[in-house]
């Protein structure tokens, strides 16, 4: 949703912080730009938090400086503390780690401060689940923009508009009750704005599009001609009028692709898009930094001189006796803190494709297609791909793991295909590489492109039953082994086999019997 929008969500959270706040994602920034300036205005007391901050400085601690110019321990109370009743403003929210999700989550609980959440982050780049589920407005720079009023000339009965939000969550698919109270707090608020004793049946709406349809996992069936009117009873009839209205405003803002963007995050769970960036780990000394913890700056750890400070503090009048010029800070080694940092992987996205039959020249020009597309985008994520084809007896790696387009194009040129279909190989080999990526500290990442029905089985001998139990057990494998993935059904019908696979692996199936490159590179995108 655009910037009216957010202006609305903005206002009704100036009514009544306890909606917890708003979770804006704009990768662009010019709409975040704008509800930030909004947000300086309404809100005087507004403060910026980094991405970054640590515990200690959120919950309160030793304050150093104070500290030591007083000759004796000094607390700071903490940003919350400092905070209350105040709305706090956080850019690059998908940075924000679980364990301080979590302290901000209690305090969004507790009514102690509100949150603005600016997103800027890819697809799979989240703020903790815990945090942006206490925040009543979820909102999308590139969602469809729409006036919100509410329409004063409705029903004002609180029990039949709370009625009414809930039918709308059910026929939404939002299952969470703090959602639905969270959409109840906005409808009483939308009222509280236009001088109303009550919400009608305009703030439920309103209510509806800014809570509940961003939560939304299904869409909502079309109407259905109610029976003659002499079967229906009066309140029937007004509390079916009352839920249409809002579920009529929640049609016009949902996405067409819903259940394609839902189909997605479900099927990927945790797992990296192709082409996209890695799983996070450690690192002594690049990347992002996620805290400090105890230890000696050795092997590439970076001192951290203010928390080293800090954790000596409390103890200087204790060590003073141990001899020392005046003024000279006394350090243990239990006193030393390094820096924690965190940094995205590279990932290796490895294409398996059935270039078995008569439509193989079609799968892998389809498979080529698809690599050029990824490996366009690959100098900005840091992603290599690979290519095996399976058909005949075995499976062959045709491009090895690269991040050169002109390598990718003159392996890939005028490949042959045809024969039987080894797929238990085929997903041997694409494993192979998927190991070898992980030992080179890569994150793999699996497109199957098959139909399903595997015929050779791993010792080369023809058969259905051979070659499918080969395959299943290849696909555990792969499944245990924690590599993620999608498998693409090419069949002409979507079939039992390619689903079987896929449950096998853990992955989700899509059917695309016509899977040009561009669609490859959309879905897998």
């Amino acid at each position: 949703m655009g910037l009216d929008a957010g202006l609305t969500a903005l206002r009704l959270l100036r009514a009544d912080p306890g909606l917890g706040g708003i979770w804006l994602r704009d990768r662009d920034g010019a709409i975040a730009e704008s509800l930030v300036d909004a947000a300086r205005r309404d809100w005087p007391g507004l403060r910026a938090v980094p991405a970054g901050i640590d515990s200690e400085s959120l919950l309160g601690g030793l304050d150093i400086a104070a500290s030591l110019a007083a000759g004796k321990a000094v607390r700071d109370p903490g940003l919350i503390a400092r905070s209350a009743g105040s709305l706090l403003l956080v850019r690059g929210a998908e940075r924000i780690s679980p364990a301080i999700g979590a302290l901000l989550a209690g305090a969004v609980e507790r009514g102690e401060i509100a949150l603005l959440l600016i997103d800027e982050g890819l697809a799979e780049e989240l703020p903790p689940a815990a945090l942006i589920e206490r925040l009543a407005f979820h909102l999308r720079a590139d969602g469809p923009d729409v006036e919100l009023e509410a329409d004063p000339a409705r029903d004002g009965d609180a029990p039949k508009i709370m009625t009414a939000l809930a039918g709308a969550a059910t026929m939404l698919g939002v299952e969470s009750s703090r959602a639905l109270n969270l959409a109840w707090r906005a409808a009483l608020a939308s009222a509280r704005l236009a001088g109303r004793d009550g919400p009608e049946a305009g703030d439920a709406a309103v209510a509806a599009i800014l809570v509940l349809a961003p939560r939304a996992t299904r869409v909502p069936a079309p109407e259905q001609e109610p029976p003659p009117e002499p079967e229906r009873e009066a309140e029937t009839r007004a509390r079916d009028a009352l839920e249409d209205v809002v579920l009529d405003a929640v049609r016009a803002v949902l996405p067409a692709d819903l259940m394609e963007r839902i189909a997605r995050e479900r099927g990927r769970g945790p797992a990296p898009r192709a082409g996209g960036a890695g799983e996070r780990r450690r690192s002594p000394a690049r990347g992002r930094p996620v805290g400090v913890r105890p230890g000696l700056p050795r092997g590439g750890a970076r001192l951290a001189l203010l928390d080293t400070i800090r954790a000596a503090a409390p103890w200087q009048k204790l060590r003073a006796g141990a001899g020392g010029s005046a003024g000279t800070i006394r350090l243990a080694r239990s006193d030393l803190r390094v820096r924690r940092f965190e940094e995205r992987g590279e990932t290796l996205t490895v294409f398996a494709v059935d270039a078995s039959g008569s439509s193989a020249a079609a799968r892998l020009a389809e498979a080529k297609g698809a690599v050029e597309l990824l490996l366009g985008r690959a100098y900005a994520k840091r992603a290599e791909v690979a290519l095996v084809a399976f058909r005949g007896q075995a499976a062959d790696l045709l491009l090895p793991p690269t991040r050169s387009l002109t390598r990718a194009r003159r392996l890939l040129a005028d490949l042959p295909g045809g024969g039987g279909t080894p797929l238990a190989a085929g997903l041997d080999a694409a494993e192979a590489l998927a190991q070898a990526a992980r030992r080179r500290g890569r994150t793999p990442f699996l497109i199957l492109l098959t139909d399903g029905r595997a015929n050779v089985a791993l010792d080369g001998a023809a058969g259905r039953a051979g070659a499918e139990a080969d395959a299943l057990r290849s696909a555990r494998r792969i499944a245990a082994a924690g590599t993620g993935g999608t498998v693409i059904d090419i069949g002409k019908r979507a079939e039992p086999d390619a689903a079987r696979i896929a449950a096998a692996l853990g992955m989700p199936c899509l059917h695309l019997p016509r899977a040009d490159a561009a669609g490859l590179s959309a879905v897998l995108a």
